[in-house]
């Protein structure tokens, strides 16, 4: 086999094993029976913590549009000199290190991935049994669910979010994407 031959293999098994968004993050149906994984992953979040399918997606789309590889844009000394993200959030879920941490320990799982789906959506079904433990937020509340997920529990607790108009905008998108996605799945769940 020539050089170029190894190399159009190797590029090709590459880009096998990289992780697309799904072709049309607007309908949850779509994403499902382009993703069947995803929507085992999705239902395993909903058997283990009671999280409905439709909010974490929703909430998922809204911090990385289904990106595996999502990070937070670079933060510039002076304005010209990179310096690093704006935080340490990473993967599908955009978890911080320190949060993602706790999950790891809390869930005596040592090696979950952020830049794995199902990793990343079991994350969120954590995060969401907490904030209703610690916040008493119902876990089919997208609104109020993604801005502790934003805020943090203590964050939520002490209203940091009630000052920051364009973060109670974003929670209603993400409360508004969670209805589209309930009443697609409803219409689509028992044939996937």
């Amino acid at each position: 086999m020539s050089k170029i031959g190894i190399c159009a293999s190797f590029l090709l098994l590459l880009s096998a094993c990289s992780t697309t968004p799904p072709a049309n993050p607007e309908n949850i149906c779509e994403i499902f029976r382009e993703k069947p994984s995803w929507h085992e992953a999705a239902l395993d979040a909903k058997e283990k913590w009671g999280v409905p399918v439709h909010v974490p997606m929703a909430m998922m789309y809204q911090e990385s549009t289904f990106r595996h590889d999502a990070k937070p844009p670079k933060d510039y000394l002076l304005g010209i000199i990179p310096w690093g993200r704006v935080s340490s959030a990473y993967g599908y879920a955009q978890a911080k290190d320190e949060v993602w941490s706790d999950y790891r320990k809390e869930t005596n799982r040592w090696s979950p991935d952020r830049d794995d789906f199902s990793d990343a959506l079991d994350f969120m079904g954590w995060y969401m049994s907490k904030a209703q433990k610690v916040n008493g937020v119902s876990k089919w509340d997208a609104y109020a669910q993604y801005l502790n997920y934003h805020e943090g529990w203590t964050g939520y607790r002490n209203g940091t979010h009630q000052s920051k108009k364009w973060l109670l905008n974003t929670a209603q998108k993400v409360k508004d994407r969670a209805s589209r996605y309930s009443a697609q799945y409803a219409a689509c769940s028992g044939n996937l």
